[in-house]
């Protein structure tokens, strides 16, 4: 008669220790988080975050100062402070009003009164029904 201890299979070390092994390799290889905004500049941030409720970034920042808007997109919007940082230059340089141009197409405008400006703009005749 055979005794109970040659009826259970006795475990073998090398089988234990690769089946620890093992388990230490995929626990230590967990994945590490990844920052997808690390490296992109402020429109293409704006492009991709944004862009989706706002139509462009320009009044976006209201005259604020970049270190407020930088403080707000930090803890709202931004993954980190790199990118709330790059975000709030853009939308503070976004921001600015272009002064020359508007002054400039202003004066080059003729007034609509003036009798050098054209036929004035009619809308398009009726179409005749057959």
């Amino acid at each position: 008669m055979q005794t109970s201890s040659n009826l259970i299979p006795q475990p073998r070390p090398l089988r234990w220790l690769v089946v620890t092994g093992a388990l230490c390799l995929f626990i230590g290889s967990a994945a590490h988080a990844q920052n997808l905004d690390q490296g992109k500049s402020g429109p293409r941030l704006f492009a991709d975050s944004c862009a989706t409720c706002h139509r462009s970034a320009r009044g976006l920042a209201k005259g604020r100062f970049r270190f407020t808007l930088f403080m707000y997109l930090k803890d709202h919007y931004a993954t980190s402070s790199g990118t709330a940082w790059e975000l709030a230059s853009y939308l503070e340089s976004a921001d600015i009003p272009q002064r020359g141009r508007a002054r400039s197409a202003a004066a080059v405008r003729p007034s609509p009164a003036s009798p050098t400006a054209g036929p004035a703009i009619r809308p398009p005749l009726p179409v005749p029904l057959q």
